[in-house]
Parts: C-alpha cells; sequence; structure tokens
C-alpha cells in the first residue's frame, strides 16, 4: 500500500442509556489521532449521523464503528463549513437469554463488537466532529454475518475482513450484523451459540450470509470431512434460518495464496463443492468466493498478490521485530477488494440487497483489481500483530 496513516492516541467519549432511546450530543472534537464516541445502548440497529467539522480547523475524517467497521472514507471540510453524513450500526452483547450467553473466547472479550456500548471511531490526519446523533431504528434489513478470521471485524491493524469493509458499500436500507471468529469452524460457531443469538435478533426478511471451510477441513475426528459433518452442518445453518424466516446464502471459502508453477493452487479439497452441492439441494444462493479471489490473486501475481495479505517487513509495526508473512489473512486492501466480490455475488444472483447499495457503487472484476499501490487505508487506534486463530 502506497499510504498508512499511524496513530496510537485515543480518546473515548462515553454516555449511558439505559433504554433504546435517541442521543445527541455537541461534541465539538477536533483531534490530530484517532478518538471514539462511546453509548451504552441496549441490542438492535441505530441511525447513526454525524457532523464533521471545526469552526477553526480544517477536518479531515475517516468514520468507522464498533470493531474497526469501515462507513466513510476520507471527508475534508473547510474551517467553519460542515457536513453530515449518516448510516446504520447493529450493535449486539453475548446475552441470549437470561440464563445464556454466546460462548466467547477470550480475544473477544475486550472487543468493542462484544460489549454493552455503540462505538463510533473515528481517524484520519485531523478527524473534526461536531456532533452524534444516536437514534433506534427498525425499518431495515439486517444481514448477519457467520464466518471465520476472513469474515470477522478484525479488531487491531493490520489485519482486516471482507465483513468489515463491506459496510462501506451500503445505504441505510440494510445493515450488517458480523458474528464471525478469527478460528470457528461451522462445528465451533454453532457450538458457541452464535446462531442460536442470531436467531433471537432475526426479524422475518433478514439475511445470514455463511462463509466457512478453512478451519472445517482440519476437523479430523470420525464423521468429520466436507461431505459429512460440514455438509450436514450447512443444512443446520439453512433449516433454522428458513424456519425463522430469514434468507440464507452460502459463500465458497476465500482461497489462500499458494502459488504453484504460476497459478494459486486449491487448498480447500471438497469444501467449496460440497457447499455448492447442499447450496444445490436446499435451494439456497451461493457465492463462489473462493473462484473470485483465486482469479483475484493471480490477477495480481505470485509477489503482487503478497499486497493484500499480512506481508509486511520488520519494524512496520510496532513491536514487530520479525517480518510477517500470512497468505490467509487479509490486510485493509485485500478486505476492500474481498467485499467488491461479495457485492458483486449478490448482484449476479439479483439479490434485493443491492437496490440499497451507494450511489457511488462501481461494479467490480476480480481479474481486473484495483491498484494496491493506490490504495489508502488511514490506520485506526493501536496494532497487534497477534496472528488471529485458524489459517
Amino acid at each position: 500500500m502506497k499510504k498508512l496513516i499511524f496513530t496510537i492516541c485515543s480518546v473515548v467519549c462515553s454516555m449511558m442509556a439505559a433504554q433504546a432511546q435517541t442521543i445527541d450530543t455537541l461534541l465539538n472534537k477536533v483531534s490530530s489521532g484517532p478518538f471514539t464516541f462511546s453509548a451504552q445502548v441496549p441490542d438492535g440497529n441505530y441511525r447513526v449521523t454525524v457532523t464533521l467539522g471545526n469552526k477553526k480547523k480544517v477536518g479531515q475524517t475517516v468514520v468507522r464503528a464498533e470493531s474497526r467497521r469501515h462507513y466513510y472514507d476520507l471527508i475534508t471540510t473547510k474551517k467553519g463549513k460542515y457536513e453530515t453524513v449518516s448510516f446504520v450500526v447493529n450493535k449486539k452483547n453475548p446475552q441470549i437469554d437470561a440464563k445464556t450467553k454466546v460462548k466467547l473466547k477470550p480475544r473477544e472479550f475486550t472487543y468493542k463488537n462484544w460489549d454493552d456500548s455503540l462505538n463510533i471511531s473515528f481517524c484520519g490526519p485531523m478527524p473534526a466532529v461536531q456532533r452524534i446523533k444516536i437514534e433506534p431504528v427498525k425499518d431495515v434489513t439486517t444481514v448477519f454475518l457467520c464466518g471465520n478470521s476472513t469474515v470477522v471485524d478484525q479488531e487491531n491493524e493490520p489485519w482486516a475482513s471482507w465483513g468489515q469493509m463491506i459496510t462501506r458499500w451500503f445505504g441505510e436500507g440494510v445493515v450488517f450484523a458480523n458474528y464471525a471468529e478469527s478460528g470457528l469452524s461451522c462445528t465451533s460457531f454453532l457450538a458457541q451459540l452464535r446462531l442460536d443469538k442470531i436467531l433471537t435478533q432475526l426479524k422475518k426478511g433478514d439475511y445470514v450470509i455463511v462463509e466457512f471451510g478453512h478451519n472445517d477441513e482440519k476437523e479430523k475426528k470420525p464423521g468429520d470431512g466436507a461431505w459429512y459433518s460440514y455438509s450436514r452442518n450447512l443444512k443446520i445453518f439453512a433449516d433454522r434460518v428458513k424456519a425463522a424466516g430469514g434468507h440464507i446464502i452460502f459463500c465458497t471459502p476465500t482461497a489462500r495464496r499458494a502459488f504453484k508453477n504460476g497459478r494459486n493452487t486449491n487448498t480447500h479439497g471438497d469444501y467449496p463443492e460440497a457447499m455448492k452441492t447442499v447450496a444445490a439441494r436446499e435451494h439456497v444462493p451461493v457465492i463462489d468466493l473462493t473462484a473470485m479471489s483465486t482469479t483475484f490473486y493471480e490477477s495480481l501475481g505470485e509477489e503482487g498478490s503478497k499486497k493484500a495479505l499480512v506481508h509486511y517487513p520488520a519494524n512496520t509495526f510496532a513491536n514487530q521485530d520479525k517480518a510477517l508473512a500470512d497468505n490467509t489473512h487479509f490486510n485493509p486492501y485485500g478486505a476492500w477488494e474481498i467485499a467488491k466480490m461479495i457485492v458483486m455475488g449478490l448482484k449476479k444472483m439479483e439479490s434485493p440487497l443491492v437496490k440499497s447499495l451507494r450511489a457511488d457503487w462501481q461494479d467490480f472484476n476480480p481479474a481486473q483489481p484495483d491498484d494496491p499501490t493506490t490504495f489508502i487505508w488511514h490506520m485506526s487506534a493501536g496494532s497487534n500483530i497477534t496472528k488471529p486463530d485458524g489459517n
């Protein structure tokens, strides 16, 4: 990537709200580093309206929410000028009912995605925020995301996934609720009661997108495998979501970067084909992300494809004394491109969701990816070089 902006400061502003009610705060804050505004609210969907700008300074602000969920690219405001943007964010916590919770991993206990607050983050060269308004909404379609490290809202730089980038392309008619976590398979996702939690929140007509495979293929107990446990679990997802009145979409696993003789090889065995087979039998639409991401890597080339993943020389990030060379986990550029593939998959199946695409969306071809050298990502607060679970 041509430009990475590093910032480590974070100021957290907190508000408390016992019930889902409108919060309207005059913040009038400008900073040389990232900061976060937090409001304690119940689970649900919220329209966030932010007035950007400052009376005395030029503002350069990027808007994200929860765990680095990306909503607005860099917005520049002149001195004394303001710009208002709005978007819808899903907020959740682990509680399912009075006695049951989602079985989070220890690393998730500190994630903004799972706390009691709705967190709105601002970064960029000079984030400037005048006012924030948060109000509950019910008339939006929720898209629940189920998956692993290639889907989850990665908490820390330089890791990123398509689930936290796809929010950039949709207007206020659609909101994404990301329940994915690094290292999970279909089996562990179900065992941790994440689908149970989703079904307490799902309304008739909502969507559930399911991408698994990377970690399922490592399960080697009797009865495991693409054509038995994996296929059975996918049917469980389909049956339960349909029974609740939701629409389910399967997504084959993103390819790993694994070149041989100039071509990127399949490391997933029968898992993509098994998912397609279950999809055909159960009448579930499927996005072939394995094929699109393979084309993407090959279009960038064996060396160029490293620019889409966490490949960085030593000392790029704090406390990083060794080079990072990960062929599974995406950096922001790679996650950005994969998110565009998901949108194209939705367009190909003529999903009603694409009616809510923002006006600046432009169709994408993985055989002609965006130039990684022109991609600019403004860093959120903090980085952590610890590799996410799974591979």
